[in-house]
């Protein structure tokens, strides 16, 4: 090899090959101080006082250099760890996920990631769940359609929290108005024979949705057929309970012209069992089913629904944990926060049939 080809020397960072270069390395190249350089990286107010094309030259510096952040360092100087956990019953299609979709978009907004835990309705798992985000040095965490029998001393927020905690934000359903809107439409359709199908015993929204539908009965100047009430059974998170709540209200060979089902996914069994009992809906029998799932409106007919604005519950429930996170120790978190559903008109309600099919 000729002596007058020189041997290129690898950046000061490199430990190994590939290896993230840091701050000073920067700096060295750059001929910047390490705090504008750092301010410029991390976005801050400040930075914007910096010309864009220095701001350009140490985007690239970092590129080529492989620059990577200190998050963990970061972090513990500010006392945060810039993660929350997040608890569901499980992940599935229908409510949760929708909400997780709403916690989601708010946390990656604010610069947080979140660790997920299902507990599938079981205690142990939620203590355990708990335990391991307390473990992990959480900012916070938030709580979907979970029971909290103990609560944790880190800023919490809930969605659908049966029962209300002092020092916990709760994002809560105006059920009330939600029965009144599907009865509303179901009398002003002409039905009066109307069927409900009840939550399962484990689920939040269970009881204050049904003290919520026996206002709305009573408001309409209905009586509720005992017969005509049906409640979901099992944990499965399918169409299969809906499926065999529609098929106990068949078998008690009482008449009913419409039904309102706890969630879409079991007013898709429902209307399963219907048809094969060789009922047509909506001409025999109309169906509402609640919170507007994303297949709702694909189904054959389309879902006639009580909208629950889930992804906006889901980003209300993160602004409201983080600003618990950001303020001093002494905060008094807000009351629960309600918000309104809305009524989604399809294809799966008409008026009742002039002769009452045999069920």
């Amino acid at each position: 090899m000729s002596k007058s080809l020189k041997t290129r020397k690898p950046p000061a960072n490199s430990g190994r090959p590939g290896a993230p270069a840091s701050l000073a390395t920067l700096s060295a190249h750059l001929g910047l101080s390490p705090a504008a350089i750092s301010r410029v990286l991390n976005g801050v107010p400040a930075a914007k006082s910096i010309p864009k094309a220095t701001q350009d030259r140490i985007f690239a510096a970092a590129k080529q250099f492989n620059y990577r952040p200190n998050v963990l360092a970061r972090s513990l100087q500010r006392g945060h760890s810039l993660t929350v956990g997040v608890l569901v019953p499980e992940v599935s299609e229908g409510y949760a996920t929708l909400v997780l979709a709403g916690i989601e978009h708010a946390l990656l907004q604010a610069g947080y990631f979140y660790f997920l835990n299902s507990h599938h309705h079981r205690s142990e798992l939620i203590e355990r769940s708990m335990m391991m985000f307390e473990e992990r040095s959480v900012d916070g965490m938030i709580a979907i359609d979970t029971v909290l029998h103990e609560i944790s001393h880190l800023p919490t927020v809930t969605v659908s929290c049966p029962l209300q905690q002092e020092g916990v934000t709760n994002i809560v359903l105006n059920h009330r108005r939600a029965a009144e809107l599907a009865f509303d439409h179901l009398v002003g359709l002409g039905h009066t024979d109307i069927a409900i199908i009840k939550g399962q015993q484990f689920s939040s929204d269970t009881e204050p949705r049904w003290q919520a539908i026996r206002h709305a009965a009573a408001k309409a100047g209905l009586k509720l057929n005992p017969k005509h009430i049906a409640q979901l059974e099992g944990d499965a998170p399918t169409s299969e309970p809906g499926y065999f709540a529609a098929q106990s209200l068949l078998d008690s060979n009482t008449s009913f012209s419409a039904l309102f089902t706890f969630n879409d996914v079991s007013a898709i069994g429902a209307i399963r069992a219907l048809r094969e009992a060789g009922l047509r809906v909506p001409q025999d029998v109309s169906v509402v089913g609640f919170d507007d799932v994303q297949s709702a409106a694909f189904q054959n007919p389309g879902l006639t629904t009580v909208r629950q604005p889930l992804r906006t519950m889901g980003i209300l429930a993160a602004e409201a944990l983080i600003r618990q996170i950001a303020a001093s120790p002494d905060h008094v978190p807000a009351k629960p926060l309600m918000v309104d559903p809305e009524l989604v008109v399809r294809e799966s309600t008409c008026p009742p049939p002039t002769r009452k099919p045999r069920h």
